[in-house]
C-alpha cells in the first residue's frame, strides 16, 4: 500500500509491475513508522475471518500482509488472491505459498468472474482510488458478497506527507496531482450506495525519519511523484536535509480503513 499523488494510469501500472519498489516503500513504512504495531497487524487485527469462510482479496499486490498468518488462511474454506499484475502474483504465490484452499487469480475489480454471492469476506487495501470506475467496481464487490457478509477496504486520507513533501520541493499545478479519488474523508459517502453499514476506523501513526537517503530513496520508487523522479539525487537530498530538525524529520500519516457490511 502506498500513497499515489497522480491520476496518471501509465505511472500506476509502472509501480505495480513487480514488487521490486512496492517492498521499498513497506520496507521505509516499517522502519520508520512511529507507530510499531503496524499497519498490516492492525489491518488483519480488524477482520472477522471465521472457520468455512470463503475470502476474496482485490490488488492484494505481493500479499506481504498474509506472510506468518497460516492459521487465518487455514480458517478459510476456500482464500482467492488477485491482483492485475502477473507479476505480483508470482511474487504472492511466493509469500504466501500454495495450499489447498488458496488461489491466485488475475482480476479487475470492475469486472469480476465470479458468482453472485460467492464470498463471505471481501478485502481491497490501497487500491480503490485506482480504479477507473469505483462505482462499477463497488457494484462488483457487492454482488459477490454474501448477504451479511462483511467488505474490508483500507484507504489513505488527504492530510498526508507526500502533501508536506509536495510543499518543499515547490510542486503544484501539473507536477503534484494527489489522488483524492478515494480517501478516508470521501470514502464512507461512495460506499453508502451499495453497502448499508459503513465504518471508518483510523489507524493513528507518523513517520521520524533518521536517515535522509532512506527517504530519498522512497522518493525515487514513487513513479507517479513525476516531478522528483527528474531531480539529480544530490539536489533531492540537499532539499530534504533542509528540513532535518534535532537529526529527524517528522511527517505526518493518515490511513484507516472502512467496514461495510
Amino acid at each position: 500500500m502506498q500513497i499515489g499523488s497522480s491520476n496518471d494510469s501509465a505511472a500506476v501500472k509502472a509501480q505495480y509491475v513487480t514488487s521490486k519498489s512496492y517492498d521499498v516503500r513497506v520496507n521505509f513504512h516499517d522502519m520508520y513508522s512511529t507507530n510499531k504495531l503496524g499497519y498490516s497487524n492492525w489491518l488483519i487485527s480488524n477482520y472477522d475471518i471465521r472457520k468455512g469462510m470463503k475470502v476474496l482479496e482485490l490488488g492484494g499486490g505481493p500479499g506481504g500482509m498474509w506472510i506468518g498468518r497460516h492459521e487465518i488462511i487455514s480458517r478459510c474454506e476456500k482464500f482467492v488472491f488477485t491482483d492485475l499484475s502477473e507479476g505480483m502474483l508470482e511474487t504472492a504465490k511466493k509469500n504466501i505459498g500454495e495450499h489447498d484452499n488458496v488461489e491466485y487469480r488475475i482480476a479487475d475489480i470492475q469486472d469480476l468472474d465470479f458468482d453472485d454471492n460467492s464470498f463471505d469476506v471481501v478485502i481491497a487495501n490501497g487500491m480503490l482510488y485506482h480504479v477507473p470506475n469505483l462505482d462499477k467496481g463497488l457494484s462488483e464487490v457487492r454482488r459477490v458478497l454474501k448477504d451479511g457478509g462483511v467488505f474490508y477496504c483500507a484507504t489513505f486520507g488527504e492530510n498526508n506527507f507526500t502533501d508536506k513533501l509536495a510543499e518543499w520541493f515547490e510542486l503544484s499545478g501539473e507536477e503534484f496531482k494527489p489522488n483524492h479519488n478515494f480517501t478516508i474523508q470521501n470514502g464512507a459517502k461512495k460506499l453508502q450506495g451499495p453497502f448499508d453499514d459503513v465504518t471508518a476506523l483510523v489507524y493513528e501513526d507518523s513517520l521520524h525519519i533518521t536517515e535522509v537517503d532512506h527517504l530519498v530513496g522512497y522518493l525515487q520508487s514513487l513513479a507517479s511523484f513525476k516531478a522528483v523522479l527528474n531531480i539529480p539525487f544530490q539536489r533531492i537530498r540537499e532539499i530534504l536535509v533542509e528540513h532535518f530538525v534535532d537529526g529527524a524529520i517528522d511527517l505526518p500519516k493518515e490511513y484507516g480503513t472502512f467496514v461495510c457490511s
